[in-house]
């Protein structure tokens, strides 16, 4: 059930009008609370959504001087919150995407929120206009949650004049949503709350960075970090010359993906996916990362020898292999493990398959898996925020800009970067966090085993790697698209997040 107010008349916690405010060309706060109830199961819960913008202030000062707050940016945002429970008697979860250039739709809309995007077990979407289903595996049972947009994602804006810069940067990014993240806990008296951040993709990137930044800024420790699509070190996700990292990392769900198509030969095939798994990531870590290290000094033998195993790893071809000196990209693969079938395999998911124009080249000129999925989140998202939020804007909701063409990567040039680092430090200071990684065994964006290669090399002490928990699934980047994917993931973090 659901009672809307009138979404052109905002509402403070406090309950104040501000209504007046939001005739303002200038970003301003413009809050809707609607209240609703869910089926969990035999239980049902009573919750309150607030959906709106929050304005994101700095001093401004001259000569020396502090002459007021100037407005920068506004952040939209989408909290649940459990009606009649005490401040902190509730887990806080903040919530947000990648990218960079993402709203925080999939998550929302996919996992945690108390709709979903209705698919079948796959994960298919099903035909236009699709459908929106109750989540009865909701993480809003056992946790309140804020889904936050990112400045230029959503319906969240930067102030008229001010430079893109400003926000579209791998540190003024942790500027703005720590701020946020502050002010929420402020304005709504959570400081007494259990805080997680959960984050998908470089949404990973931002909350390891966020661990260690809302720690030196705000002195907010947070009890534990939720990984979705692990994204920590971009060395292992860079085909760059010179840089051998990435084809190592790649190879075990290379080989994931062709066992799903059925691209091996048949002892192959007949192997347990994850039994294939595991001797792919011994021979990537062992015999190939080996060969790889030689370079040209390799052998003519040896290098036959390396693409002869690989091919009955991957589904290519050893003269294939060979052409590529043993360096397949992630593109080539996508175009060219299907192509006598006419079919390229997606990256987000490389269980969904797409038709090109025609079978040359190199590159495919969709990725299958996204598409699958924007046109349902899309509509989605929309139908949520009118019809159940009572949110009404002429302004579009951006799922996904592409803000990662012009991303400024400022203090991070001629290197990759790594929030790793940050991670290990905000562990360090704070070894009660736990952290959950869940990583997708047909996810070829975010690789699980970059993933894994990642947490080996934070750097932590032995007394801290407990704190890490990591679980693998049989799906792709958005793993809980997969009905079994899901049912398990969402087990686990409410386990995780109310571990009492």
């Amino acid at each position: 059930m659901s009672s809307h107010q009138d979404p052109q008349a905002s509402t403070s916690p406090q309950g104040k009008d501000n209504n007046a405010a939001a005739t303002s060309e200038a970003p301003v706060e413009r809050l809707v609370l609607t209240e609703h109830r869910l089926a969990l199961g035999r239980q049902t819960l009573d919750y309150q959504a607030t959906c709106g913008t929050l304005p994101l202030r700095e001093l401004t000062v001259e000569d020396g001087k502090q002459q007021g707050e100037k407005t920068r940016a506004s952040v939209f945002f989408i909290a649940y919150t459990a009606k009649d429970r005490a401040p902190g008697e509730r887990p806080l979860c903040f919530v947000f995407n990648g990218g960079p250039g993402s709203s925080s739709v999939w998550l929302h809309l996919g996992l945690l929120g108390p709709q979903r995007v209705a698919c079948d077990e796959m994960g298919h979407c099903g035909t236009p206009p699709y459908a929106l289903e109750d989540n009865p595996l909701s993480l809003l049972a056992v946790a309140d949650l804020v889904f936050i947009d990112p400045v230029g994602t959503g319906h969240s804006r930067m102030q008229p004049g001010e430079k893109s810069a400003e926000f579209h940067d791998y540190q003024r990014d942790l500027d703005a949503v720590g701020e946020f993240i502050r002010l929420y806990l402020t304005r709504w008296n959570r400081w007494a709350s259990p805080k997680y951040l959960i984050g998908e993709s470089y949404g990973t990137t931002r909350a390891a960075g966020l661990s260690r930044h809302l720690q030196e800024k705000h002195d907010v420790h947070l009890n534990g970090l939720v990984l979705v699509s692990l994204a920590l070190d971009f060395q292992t996700l860079s085909f760059d010359p010179g840089n051998e990292l990435p084809y190592p990392l790649y190879l075990p769900t290379y080989a994931a993906t062709a066992w799903y198509h059925q691209a091996l030969a048949p002892a192959q095939q007949k192997k347990p996916l994850k039994r294939l798994i595991k001797e792919a990531e011994d021979f990537a870590n062992g015999e190939y990362w080996l060969a790889l290290m030689q370079g040209s000094r390799l052998s003519a033998a040896a290098r036959k020898k390396i693409a002869e195993r690989m091919a009955a790893l991957t589904g290519l071809s050893a003269e294939y292999l060979l052409r590529c000196d043993l360096r397949p990209t992630e593109f080539r693969f996508f175009k060219e493990l299907l192509r006598q079938r006419g079919q390229t395999v997606g990256r987000l998911d490389s269980r969904f398959l797409g038709l090109d124009r025609d079978d040359a080249g190199e590159h495919p000129e969709e990725d299958a898996g996204m598409n699958n999925l924007v046109g349902a989140y899309a509509a989605g998202i929309n139908r949520v925020l009118r019809d159940k939020l009572g949110w009404t804007s002429d302004q579009p909701y951006l799922l996904h800009a592409p803000l990662w063409k012009t991303w400024s990567w400022k203090g991070h040039e001629n290197k990759y970067l790594a929030a790793g680092d940050s991670l290990r430090r905000a562990l360090q200071a704070n070894p009660a966090m736990r952290v959950y990684v869940a990583s997708g065994y047909f996810d070829l964006a975010t690789p699980h085993a970059a993933g894994d290669y990642s947490l080996a090399h934070l750097g932590l002490r032995e007394p801290l790697q407990g704190q890490i928990q990591v679980s693998y699934f049989e799906a792709g980047h958005m793993m809980y698209i997969h009905r079994p994917s899901l049912e398990r993931m969402a087990a686990e973090l409410r386990r995780f997040v109310s571990p009492a």
